[in-house]
């Protein structure tokens, strides 16, 4: 049963919300503010967060940020529900990570619609990405463990999800922004040289494999 977590802080549409949620089988919780949701999303991660724009303690663009940068909650599908019906509105949401948006009032039966299908490509993504591979790299999530030319390579933790990185990524570049983001979280303070040295370890532990990372000089690296 999937979990549901809906941010809203106007209890009356929550309640229907949740209500037509739980009607067709989904396990959902429901949170006023922000600082509620946060507590519930470290101690348990949903399948779907259902998120209001307007709330009474945070921007719902703001937690949107904080999701995307957060390693448990990345790739968590968000579906942004706000009044505002500008189409600048939509992009913002759509550009810093929500995957979907709705505009109030919207129809019970289009919720549902649009809730089953982001867990319906949600579920086909997480069973594809179990197992990635790149020329002759391969990335075994459950097993977390990398092969090249199916022998095991022995890669540090932050090595491994920086290939990971790239490989989900494959064909687009990646920012260094992003990159120290997502590896090394938002309060990193060190030097970018720290990625640059990362990237030359993990070339060379995939042998001729690692030609396949490229340097996109002043903005990253593309796999």
């Amino acid at each position: 049963m999937a979990l549901i977590y809906i941010v809203e802080d106007d209890k009356s549409i929550q309640e229907i919300e949740r209500f037509a949620l739980q009607n067709v089988g989904y396990d959902v919780q429901g949170f006023s503010t922000a600082k509620e949701f946060y507590e519930s999303v470290n101690d348990k991660t949903p399948d779907l967060i259902l998120l209001d724009v307007m709330l009474p303690d945070e921007d719902g663009l703001s937690i949107v940020k904080k999701l995307r940068r957060n390693r448990e909650t990345v790739t968590v599908p968000v579906i942004m529900v706000t009044a505002k019906t500008a189409e600048i509105d939509k992009v913002k949401g759509l550009d810093i990570g929500a995957d979907d948006y709705m505009t109030k009032p919207f129809g019970v039966m289009e919720l549902i619609s649009r809730v089953k299908a982001m867990l319906r490509r949600s579920t086909k993504a997480d069973v594809q990405e179990k197992v990635m591979k790149a020329g002759k790299i391969t990335l075994d999530i459950d097993k977390h463990a990398v092969f090249v030319n199916d022998l095991p390579v022995e890669l540090t933790y932050k090595e491994y999800e920086l290939l990971k990185l790239l490989m989900s990524n494959a064909g687009i570049v990646t920012t260094r922004e992003v990159i120290l983001d997502k590896i090394w979280g938002i309060d990193f303070e060190g030097e970018s040289r720290t990625l640059d040295m990362h990237i030359k370890t993990l070339r060379q532990k995939l042998g001729s494999e690692g030609a396949l990372i490229k340097t996109v000089r002043n903005v990253g690296y593309i796999l």
